[in-house]
Protein backbone atom coordinates (compact mmCIF):
# COMPACT_ATOMS: atom_id res chain seq x y z
CA UNK A 1 0.00 0.00 0.00
CA UNK A 2 2.31 2.24 1.13
CA UNK A 3 4.61 1.39 -2.29
CA UNK A 4 1.21 2.16 -4.34
CA UNK A 5 1.02 5.59 -2.87
CA UNK A 6 4.70 6.77 -3.42
CA UNK A 7 4.46 5.87 -7.18
CA UNK A 8 0.99 7.33 -7.25
CA UNK A 9 2.62 10.82 -5.49
CA UNK A 10 5.50 10.37 -8.10
CA UNK A 11 3.45 10.54 -11.27
CA UNK A 12 1.34 13.38 -10.53
CA UNK A 13 4.27 15.88 -11.22
CA UNK A 14 4.53 14.10 -14.49
CA UNK A 15 0.77 14.43 -15.27
CA UNK A 16 1.28 18.21 -16.28
CA UNK A 17 3.99 17.34 -19.03
CA UNK A 18 2.29 14.58 -20.88
CA UNK A 19 1.20 16.10 -23.96
CA UNK A 20 -0.72 13.81 -26.91
CA UNK A 21 -0.12 16.60 -29.95
CA UNK A 22 1.84 19.25 -31.00
CA UNK A 23 0.70 22.80 -29.50
CA UNK A 24 -1.74 24.55 -32.13
CA UNK A 25 -0.68 28.05 -33.33
CA UNK A 26 -2.49 31.18 -31.75
CA UNK A 27 -4.38 31.06 -35.35
CA UNK A 28 -4.61 29.72 -38.55
CA UNK A 29 -3.72 31.16 -42.20
CA UNK A 30 -6.36 31.84 -45.30
CA UNK A 31 -6.92 33.40 -47.90
CA UNK A 32 -9.15 36.78 -48.62
CA UNK A 33 -10.62 36.93 -51.96
CA UNK A 34 -9.92 40.53 -53.33
CA UNK A 35 -12.86 39.76 -56.04
CA UNK A 36 -15.82 37.84 -55.46
CA UNK A 37 -19.66 36.99 -56.58
CA UNK A 38 -22.04 39.63 -55.36
CA UNK A 39 -23.98 38.22 -52.70
CA UNK A 40 -27.52 37.39 -53.88
CA UNK A 41 -26.43 37.78 -57.97
CA UNK A 42 -27.96 35.21 -60.25
CA UNK A 43 -26.24 33.37 -62.65
CA UNK A 44 -27.10 31.10 -65.18
CA UNK A 45 -24.84 28.63 -67.57
CA UNK A 46 -27.71 29.39 -70.31
CA UNK A 47 -27.18 32.76 -70.28
CA UNK A 48 -23.15 32.79 -70.30
CA UNK A 49 -20.26 30.84 -70.86
CA UNK A 50 -19.18 28.41 -67.94
CA UNK A 51 -16.43 26.69 -66.72
CA UNK A 52 -15.06 23.83 -63.89
CA UNK A 53 -12.31 25.08 -61.70
CA UNK A 54 -10.16 21.89 -60.50
CA UNK A 55 -8.34 21.57 -57.33
CA UNK A 56 -4.82 22.07 -58.09
CA UNK A 57 -2.31 19.42 -57.72
CA UNK A 58 0.91 20.54 -55.88
CA UNK A 59 4.88 19.36 -54.29
CA UNK A 60 4.48 17.31 -51.28
CA UNK A 61 6.26 20.32 -50.41
CA UNK A 62 3.26 22.61 -50.32
CA UNK A 63 0.72 19.85 -49.72
CA UNK A 64 0.17 20.20 -46.12
CA UNK A 65 -0.40 22.76 -43.59
CA UNK A 66 2.55 24.36 -43.28
CA UNK A 67 4.18 27.24 -44.77
CA UNK A 68 7.20 26.32 -46.46
CA UNK A 69 10.82 28.68 -46.86
CA UNK A 70 12.73 28.97 -50.19
CA UNK A 71 15.69 28.61 -47.90
CA UNK A 72 18.48 27.96 -50.40
CA UNK A 73 17.77 27.07 -54.30
CA UNK A 74 18.18 23.42 -53.19
CA UNK A 75 16.74 23.61 -49.41
CA UNK A 76 13.37 23.94 -48.11
CA UNK A 77 12.14 25.33 -44.02
CA UNK A 78 8.61 26.06 -43.08
CA UNK A 79 7.68 29.19 -40.94
CA UNK A 80 7.78 28.84 -37.41
CA UNK A 81 3.69 28.67 -35.61
CA UNK A 82 2.12 28.89 -39.57
CA UNK A 83 -0.49 26.80 -40.34
CA UNK A 84 -2.78 26.71 -42.90
CA UNK A 85 -6.55 26.27 -42.06
CA UNK A 86 -6.78 24.03 -44.96
CA UNK A 87 -4.67 22.44 -47.67
CA UNK A 88 -3.07 25.37 -49.61
CA UNK A 89 -4.22 23.69 -53.04
CA UNK A 90 -8.51 23.71 -52.33
CA UNK A 91 -7.73 27.65 -50.45
CA UNK A 92 -6.43 28.52 -54.12
CA UNK A 93 -8.77 26.78 -55.83
CA UNK A 94 -11.46 28.61 -53.77
CA UNK A 95 -9.62 31.43 -54.28
CA UNK A 96 -9.74 30.99 -58.12
CA UNK A 97 -13.50 30.00 -59.08
CA UNK A 98 -14.45 33.25 -56.57
CA UNK A 99 -12.20 35.63 -58.76
CA UNK A 100 -12.96 33.98 -61.72
CA UNK A 101 -16.56 34.14 -61.06
CA UNK A 102 -16.64 38.12 -60.24
CA UNK A 103 -14.46 39.23 -63.02
CA UNK A 104 -14.61 37.01 -66.46
CA UNK A 105 -18.43 36.68 -66.37
CA UNK A 106 -18.83 33.76 -66.54
CA UNK A 107 -20.35 30.50 -63.85
CA UNK A 108 -18.31 28.23 -62.09
CA UNK A 109 -19.52 25.08 -61.83
CA UNK A 110 -18.70 21.70 -59.60
CA UNK A 111 -17.75 18.87 -61.34
CA UNK A 112 -21.04 17.21 -60.82
CA UNK A 113 -22.86 20.26 -62.24
CA UNK A 114 -20.46 20.03 -65.35
CA UNK A 115 -21.78 17.30 -66.59
CA UNK A 116 -24.53 18.26 -68.09
CA UNK A 117 -23.17 21.45 -69.10
CA UNK A 118 -20.84 21.87 -72.03
CA UNK A 119 -18.03 23.77 -69.44
CA UNK A 120 -14.48 25.05 -69.98
CA UNK A 121 -12.24 22.96 -67.46
CA UNK A 122 -9.59 24.72 -65.79
CA UNK A 123 -6.51 22.36 -64.13
CA UNK A 124 -2.93 22.98 -63.22
CA UNK A 125 -0.04 22.73 -60.45
CA UNK A 126 0.59 24.81 -57.65
CA UNK A 127 4.13 24.90 -58.03
CA UNK A 128 5.44 27.83 -55.67
CA UNK A 129 2.76 29.09 -52.28
CA UNK A 130 5.15 30.22 -49.77
CA UNK A 131 8.04 32.12 -48.92
CA UNK A 132 11.45 32.85 -50.52
CA UNK A 133 13.85 33.65 -47.76
CA UNK A 134 16.88 35.00 -50.55
CA UNK A 135 14.71 37.68 -52.16
CA UNK A 136 12.39 38.16 -48.84
CA UNK A 137 9.27 37.82 -50.82
CA UNK A 138 6.14 35.91 -51.28
CA UNK A 139 5.70 33.54 -54.16
CA UNK A 140 2.87 32.07 -55.78
CA UNK A 141 3.66 30.01 -58.82
CA UNK A 142 0.39 28.50 -60.79
CA UNK A 143 0.92 26.59 -64.07
CA UNK A 144 -2.64 26.24 -65.50
CA UNK A 145 -3.96 24.42 -67.91
CA UNK A 146 -7.39 25.41 -70.00
CA UNK A 147 -9.75 23.68 -72.55
CA UNK A 148 -11.93 25.56 -73.37
CA UNK A 149 -15.61 24.59 -73.81
CA UNK A 150 -16.19 22.49 -77.21
CA UNK A 151 -12.64 22.03 -77.66
CA UNK A 152 -10.41 19.20 -77.33
CA UNK A 153 -6.73 21.26 -77.04
CA UNK A 154 -5.12 22.35 -74.13
CA UNK A 155 -3.76 25.60 -73.54
CA UNK A 156 -1.59 26.26 -71.04
CA UNK A 157 0.51 29.05 -69.14
CA UNK A 158 2.09 29.55 -66.03
CA UNK A 159 1.09 32.38 -63.68
CA UNK A 160 3.55 34.40 -61.07
CA UNK A 161 3.34 37.13 -58.25
CA UNK A 162 6.08 38.12 -55.53
CA UNK A 163 4.99 40.61 -52.91
CA UNK A 164 7.90 41.67 -50.88
CA UNK A 165 7.75 40.63 -47.05
CA UNK A 166 9.17 42.45 -44.13
CA UNK A 167 10.00 39.40 -42.33
CA UNK A 168 10.02 35.64 -42.86
CA UNK A 169 7.46 35.12 -39.75
CA UNK A 170 4.28 33.76 -39.55
CA UNK A 171 2.38 37.49 -39.04
CA UNK A 172 4.03 38.25 -42.69
CA UNK A 173 3.14 34.78 -44.58
CA UNK A 174 -0.60 35.54 -44.75
CA UNK A 175 -1.20 38.67 -45.83
CA UNK A 176 1.71 38.73 -48.43
CA UNK A 177 0.78 34.85 -49.43
CA UNK A 178 -2.69 35.88 -49.95
CA UNK A 179 -2.02 39.09 -51.88
CA UNK A 180 0.01 37.33 -54.46
CA UNK A 181 -2.65 34.78 -54.69
CA UNK A 182 -4.80 36.97 -55.41
CA UNK A 183 -2.45 38.56 -58.23
CA UNK A 184 -2.35 35.12 -59.89
CA UNK A 185 -5.98 34.86 -59.75
CA UNK A 186 -6.88 37.94 -61.67
CA UNK A 187 -4.16 37.11 -64.31
CA UNK A 188 -6.10 33.81 -64.85
CA UNK A 189 -9.33 35.25 -64.36
CA UNK A 190 -8.49 37.17 -67.35
CA UNK A 191 -6.58 34.29 -69.45
CA UNK A 192 -10.20 32.53 -69.05
CA UNK A 193 -12.42 35.02 -69.86
CA UNK A 194 -10.58 35.94 -73.38
CA UNK A 195 -12.26 33.97 -76.69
Amino acid sequence: MKTKLLLLAAALPLAGCISFGAKPPPSLLTLDATSAPAVGADQNSAKTRSITIQVPSTPTAIAGGRVPVQATPTTIAYVKDALWAEPPARLFARLLSDTVSARSNMVVLSTVQSIADPSATLAGELRRFGLDATTREAVVTYDASLTRAGKETVEKRRFEARVPVTAIDAASAGPAISQAANQVAVEVAAWVAAS
